[in-house]
């Protein structure tokens, strides 16, 4: 048997309410909460958001998500298209000055089920950190992914470099930071 040491893990694996108490769309519903460090929102704007990956690829990996409902990319008008791209390039600067990747994958998963995507109905940029020899013996052999770092040291990475970015304002290092327009 493989067994992976994550003890970080053991509050989500506990948690009472397994869905959260989410009825909806993840992505319509976490950024109007009072909880962001929780819920993983790094930052925002009037179009979009940025929230780290509940289960990551690797250490860093975040979603752009545009506040608009849609699972079609057509569907954004130019002022989202622009402000959720804007994100994109604040989310690569703000992993730059907190991780130092060597590279980055960055993608939607358009079409549904097919795309491979698990949430098809609410649009999102996946932007996932890099390095030189990330990928090792334990996937290709092993079956298994190990993450370097527990997904609240990320978000305490990345939401520094975030609030020292030009044109933002932070509150606390518990809220999203929020990018002015």
């Amino acid at each position: 048997m493989e067994q992976v040491f994550a003890p970080w893990r053991i509050d989500w694996v506990e948690r009472d309410d397994k869905n959260d108490g989410i009825e909806g769309c993840v992505f319509c519903e976490l950024p109007d909460r009072d909880d962001d460090r929780n819920n993983l929102l790094l930052a925002r704007d009037d179009h979009a958001f940025v929230m780290l990956n509940n289960y990551p690829y690797n250490p860093g990996h975040a979603m752009v998500i545009p506040h608009h409902h849609t699972g079609e990319y057509r569907d954004l008008d130019a002022e989202t298209l622009l402000a959720k791209e804007r994100l994109v390039q604040r989310t690569i600067d703000a992993m730059d000055e907190a991780l130092s990747p060597d590279g980055y994958n960055v993608g939607y998963n358009l079409g549904g089920g097919a795309a491979g995507g698990s949430i098809d109905d609410h649009l999102h940029a996946h932007i996932v950190p890099r390095w030189g020899g990330d990928t090792n013996f334990m996937p290709v052999i092993g079956d298994t992914k190990v993450i370097v770092e527990a997904v609240t040291d990320s978000y305490d990475r990345l939401h520094t470099a975030f609030g020292e970015q030009d044109g933002v304002r932070v509150t606390d290092g518990e809220s999203a930071v929020v990018v002015e327009s």
